[in-house]
């Protein structure tokens, strides 16, 4: 099935890439067909504008390759969605903050949410971070919210990023959409508990001085990390996931190239997709293209070793070299693949960074 899957994304990547020669309804069905194999129920709403900044954390995460939580395979980022709330709130040692989760495919779980704050310039002695989930806002005058704590973390001077868990209530948001409230940040004295903090903390407001370029670098950021149906019935269903790319390519396709005739014997070959050739640069950050690798060849008899041909292969071309009319030859496929990252922006111009299976060919054999 899986390689079936790779099979699919590299037909539909070469269909698009090749679009001069297709009718725009063949063209807009490959498209379908591939946005609906990388997880997307439609294709991103085009931008003419620049594509926004991506924050510094995701493209660590892209650089990296993986994603910190357990089985997810996708993280996305946001900001505080400012609100008229907002001015409820004028001190800074007691803030809402507002996430608006509701792009997340309704398919995917959450496996972690990290809450990510900037210290304040001049950030002295030890105070404490308090952060909640709003279940239920209060009513001035009448009831007091229902508050549920999520995190308590030490905020001493040397500390530069302050990391919170807001896991619990990022998974209830998803659940019940209508009931996310937001989160409520209160920072307090350590030495003084129940005092709220009098000197700087961490950094939860804009400032008049501060260009928005210079506050996306400072502004409290969650990463969501979820993992989607596709990657879940992998797992469930004991498929480990493959080696990434760069690694991959070091172990390298066995060179068979020592005859002139070895250039038609089942191996990979080169087939690099430019997305904007695909006409998706608009909307997707980084890669700017890959090198996806195909399979072709013939699978004569014998099988040589290095073509990775399997039992029922090597009885097929067999019978095939007895009577050729009785059974085909093994067909020349994928037998090893690799993922990429890719990193975009979804519908309502939040970054994802999404680790896609089986998109590279590293080897291949006759089956």
């Amino acid at each position: 099935m899986r390689g079936a899957c790779a099979c699919a994304v590299v037909c539909a990547l070469v269909a698009l890439c090749a679009g001069a020669g297709l009718d725009e309804a063949t063209r807009a069905a490959a498209e379908r067909q591939l946005l609906s194999l990388l997880g997307l129920p439609r294709r991103p709403a085009r931008r003419l504008a620049p594509l926004p900044p991506v924050p510094r954390a995701l493209r660590l995460l892209y650089a990296d390759g993986n994603i910190p939580a357990a089985a997810a395979n996708t993280a996305r980022s946001y900001h505080h969605t400012p609100t008229d709330l907002d001015n409820r709130f004028p001190a800074e040692h007691r803030f809402r903050l507002y996430f608006n989760l509701s792009g997340v495919p309704v398919d995917e779980v959450a496996r972690g949410a990290e809450l990510t704050f900037q210290r304040a310039p001049g950030a002295i002695g030890d105070q404490r971070l308090l952060l909640y989930d709003i279940v239920r806002p209060g009513c001035r005058g009448k009831t007091e919210p229902i508050l549920r704590l999520l995190d308590s973390v030490l905020l001493t001077p040397d500390k530069g990023i302050v990391k919170t868990d807001a896991l619990s209530a990022a998974r209830r948001w998803l659940l019940e959409p209508k009931d996310n409230h937001g989160l409520l940040v209160r920072v307090i004295d350590e030495n003084e508990r129940k005092m709220d903090a009098k000197v700087p903390h961490v950094r939860v407001r804009r400032r008049a001085s501060e260009d928005e370029e210079e506050w996306n670098t400072v502004q409290p950021l969650l990463l969501l990390y979820t993992e989607d149906a596709r990657a879940r019935e992998a797992r469930e269903n004991g498929e480990t996931r493959l080696t990434r790319k760069k690694r991959a390519a070091r172990r390298g396709h066995r060179s068979h190239h020592h005859r002139k005739e070895a250039r038609e014997i089942c191996q990979r070959r080169p087939l690099y997709v430019d997305f904007a050739e695909v006409g998706w640069s608009d909307w997707i950050v980084a890669p700017h293209g890959y090198d996806a690798y195909y399979c072709q060849g013939d699978c004569p008899f014998p099988l040589a070793d290095h073509l990775n041909g399997t039992n029922h292969a090597i009885v097929q071309t067999l019978v095939n070299s007895v009577n050729p009319a009785a059974v085909p030859k093994a067909c020349c496929v994928p037998t090893q693949l690799s993922p990429i990252s890719m990193l975009y922006m979804d519908e309502l111009n939040n970054v994802v960074l999404k680790n896609y299976q089986d998109m590279m060919v590293v080897g291949c054999g006759c089956r």
